[in-house]
């Protein structure tokens, strides 16, 4: 299986509408939110916070493509 028979496979899992509605879940938001604040969190630390404009725009934009907000 190559990188093609991947990329494929993985666009055919994300286009499934079961799929979709489970990504725009509350309980996905729940545990994106979690999981991207730690993120950020963890970034800022080993980096001084000297980022954590640009930590907070990319943690906001991963957001709005996952669960309900």
């Amino acid at each position: 299986m190559g990188l093609d028979d991947i990329t494929k496979k993985a666009q055919e899992f994300l286009g499934d509408s079961k799929v979709t509605e489970a990504l725009h879940s509350e309980q996905a938001e729940d545990i994106s939110d979690k999981l991207l604040d730690g993120t950020a969190d963890a970034v800022n630390k080993v980096t001084g916070n000297k980022f954590e404009d640009q930590v907070e725009q990319a943690r906001t934009a991963a957001d709005t493509h996952l669960g309900t907000d």
